[in-house]
């Protein structure tokens, strides 16, 4: 197999034994050595771009978990603090700017040093804010990769009450960590809060608190021009209908839920 089809498969970095493994000999690592792959320690080979952190682990014999190992499931995540979440027999051996986490569920990926999903969502919810790890655990259960009554069942005992906690706040429906987030939100205000409702000549709108008040949450991909004006022939078409149409944004939802949260609470007291 060609080393950079093999190297792509194991995430961007494996070392030999796992890309020989694969039918990569010697004499494709050297042509791929001189085509741009890197070897950051003996024994090991990485693409330019693979994740610091995964050639971190692999250089130290450790399993990625918790937030590092989120994109590697292509998992909603909230921007890393810098750390490297990671599983290692011998915690002593954990070294550098690393979080350890202790037990394995399940056995770990085969091509990859990243721990099981189930693993890295239960060690999530032991490590991890409300909000980091709620959007982790939506995500996946969202895409029907693990449930929540099995996330429950490994969380027993009084040490794993936070944990159960966010749980409890698990849902479907969303398409995005914001709507995830500004739902739970709301919803922790007392909001009757719908997610994903369609609306005639509208089409669906992110969130619908008590049935009348639609809220939009605006990604990158809403500063495009042409979506600009898409966004804004909804919201007329909306207000027309006699629903109120209030937008946020990342930051909004991320940094200022409870300004966000404020802000709604004195536009549905009007009506109320």
């Amino acid at each position: 197999m060609d080393a950079f089809k093999a190297l792509a498969r194991c995430g961007g970095a494996a070392r030999r034994p796992v890309l020989a493994r694969m039918g990569v000999d010697d004499a494709a690592l050297r042509r791929a050595g001189r085509a741009g792959v890197l070897q950051p320690a003996r024994g090991l080979y990485a693409l330019p771009a693979a994740s610091p952190d995964l050639v971190a682990a692999l250089r130290n014999r450790e399993l990625l978990t918790c937030l590092s190992a989120a994109p590697m499931y292509n998992l909603w995540c909230l921007p890393p603090n810098g750390l490297r979440h990671v599983y290692h027999r011998r915690r002593e051996s954990v070294r550098g700017n690393a979080v350890h986490h202790a037990g394995l569920l399940l056995p770990p990926a085969s091509l990859r040093p990243v721990a099981a999903l189930a693993d890295v969502l239960i060690h999530a919810l032991r490590c991890l804010s409300f909000a980091e790890s709620l959007v982790m655990v939506e995500c996946a259960v969202g895409r029907g990769d693990i449930t929540v009554d099995f996330l429950r069942q490994h969380l027993p005992g009084k040490r794993n009450g936070k944990a159960r906690a966010v749980l409890d706040w698990v849902d479907r429906g969303s398409d995005s960590l914001l709507e995830t987030l500004a739902r739970t939100y709301f919803r922790q205000a007392g909001i009757s809060v719908q997610a994903q409702v369609y609306l005639e000549r509208v089409g669906h709108v992110d969130l619908l608190l008590d049935g009348w008040l639609v809220v939009e949450l605006d990604g990158r991909h809403h500063a495009e021009w042409k979506q600009v004006q898409k966004d804004h022939r909804r919201n007329n078409e909306s207000v027309v209908q006699g629903y109120t149409a209030l937008r946020y944004y990342y930051p909004d939802v991320v940094h200022h839920p409870e300004a966000m949260v404020a802000q709604v609470l004195q536009v549905l007291a009007r009506r109320r």
